[in-house]
């Protein structure tokens, strides 16, 4: 398996998703943040299907996003349709529910300590942890250490997570 395509797909999803965001959120862009959520889309949908164990994180965000109602504008649930037929299209790769399902709680306590651990507390260590959503990241790498995943792939999620960060910065900058 190669991973350059696969840390590619990531990076270009990181991108996308967190530009499509702020683009929506900030510039109130409908049509380029839904175009850039598309691509979002197309790249997570072809990580999912090109490795499994990138189809536990990418499933698991989305279904974790919804459960978090973080789905909150039309580019979203454009984005959410994409993805959903290119999958139910394509087909849905073989999942572990057990293992599925340890994802899909990481991502909503990313996305519940994102917006709440803020409020609730001033701990430095918490509020870093949840403003950067490590829940994912740490479970992640406790799958791929265990032997449950490839560590490649971790090393693919932490590329995502810089590609969206940096495209927080390049929104900022340019913007």
């Amino acid at each position: 398996m190669n991973y350059i395509i696969l840390a590619f797909l990531f990076i270009l999803s990181g991108f996308f998703m967190k530009y499509s965001d702020d683009l929506y959120d900030i510039n109130h862009n409908v049509i380029f943040s839904t175009f850039l959520g598309i691509l979002c889309a197309i790249t997570s949908v072809a990580a999912t299907l090109y490795n499994n164990d990138a189809a536990y994180i990418f499933i698991s965000i989305l279904i974790g996003n919804l459960i978090a109602l973080k789905v909150d504008g039309i580019h979203h649930i454009i984005t959410l349709v994409v993805f959903l037929v290119i999958l139910l299209f394509v087909g849905i790769p073989h999942l572990s529910l057990i293992i599925l399902l340890i994802f899909i709680l990481a991502a909503i306590g990313d996305e519940l300590g994102h917006e709440k651990i803020p409020n609730i507390t001033d701990n430095m260590f918490l509020n870093l942890f949840f403003e950067y959503r490590f829940v994912m990241k740490f479970v992640i790498f406790l799958i791929a250490i265990c032997g449950v995943f490839d560590f490649w792939v971790f090393i693919c999620f932490i590329l995502f997570e810089l590609s969206y960060e940096g495209a927080g910065i390049v929104f900022e900058k340019y913007n």
